[in-house]
C-alpha cells in the first residue's frame, strides 16, 4: 500500500517540471541592503504631453551625430549589455524627491561602441514625446551614468519612462529624461533642451542656481 502511494505521489510530482512553471513577473522592493527605498508610486506627473506608450517590437535606440559607427539598438539588444545597478535620488526642482534603485547600462559602454569622433564634447538626450536635454561628454563618461530599463527590481512603467530614463545623478530632476530614443554625440556645447530654452540653468547641479 505503501508503495502505491509513493507511486502515485511521483506521477503527481513527474508534471511538476521547470518547464511548466509560469513565471509571474518581478515584485517591486521597498528595502536594499538596508536601505529604504521610495516605490516607483512617489513620482509627481509633470512631462510635457503626460505619459507615453511606446510600442517596443518598432522601437528603435539611435546613437547619432559625431558618431564613428552610429548604432541602432532594439530593446532587448541594449539589455544584452553588462547590466548595472545603484541607488540614486531624484531630486524635483517642484520640491519632492525619490531614492529608487536603478538598473540599467552605462550609457559610456554604448558610446564606445558607436564610436565617439574627436570633436564630440556634448551629448544630446532626444525623447520619444519630443523632450531633450543635453550634457557634458565628459560627465557621461567620467560618471557612469545609467540609462535605466527597471526601478526597485520591476520593469520601469511607461508612467516613469519605459523603455528607458537617463539617471543622471546629481542632476535637477528636468535633466532625468524619460522615454529615450536618441542619443546624440554633438560639439554644440552651447545647447538647449526643452525647459533649458524656458529659463532652467543647463548645467543643473544641485548644488547651484535651478535658473539660468
Amino acid at each position: 500500500m505503501k508503495a502505491l502511494i509513493l507511486l502515485i505521489f511521483l506521477l503527481l510530482i513527474s508534471g511538476c517540471t521547470a518547464s511548466n512553471v509560469i513565471s509571474l513577473g518581478s515584485v517591486e522592493i521597498s528595502d536594499y541592503n538596508g536601505t529604504r527605498l521610495d516605490s516607483v508610486n512617489d513620482f509627481r506627473e509633470n512631462s510635457i504631453h503626460g505619459p507615453q506608450y511606446i510600442n517596443i517590437d518598432n522601437y528603435t535606440l539611435e546613437v547619432f551625430g559625431l558618431a564613428s559607427n552610429p548604432k541602432d539598438y532594439t530593446y532587448s539588444e541594449v539589455l544584452s549589455h553588462q547590466a548595472y545597478s545603484k541607488i540614486v535620488q531624484i531630486n524635483c526642482v517642484e520640491g519632492w524627491s525619490v531614492k529608487i534603485l536603478w538598473e540599467g547600462v552605462l550609457v559610456k559602454d554604448l558610446l564606445e561602441e558607436a564610436g565617439v569622433e574627436p570633436e564630440a564634447s556634448t551629448i544630446i538626450f532626444h525623447a520619444f514625446d519630443g523632450y531633450s536635454t543635453s550634457f557634458p561628454l565628459s560627465y557621461i563618461l567620467d560618471n557612469n551614468i545609467l540609462l535605466a530599463y527597471k526601478m526597485n527590481n520591476i520593469t520601469i512603467p511607461p508612467e516613469r519612462g519605459y523603455p528607458f530614463q537617463l539617471v543622471a545623478e546629481n542632476k535637477w530632476g528636468f535633466k532625468w529624461i524619460k522615454w529615450i530614443t536618441g542619443i546624440e554625440l554633438s560639439s554644440d556645447s552651447s545647447y538647449l533642451g526643452y525647459w533649458e530654452s524656458r529659463g532652467y540653468n543647463n548645467n543643473a547641479d544641485l548644488n547651484g542656481s535651478k535658473f539660468s
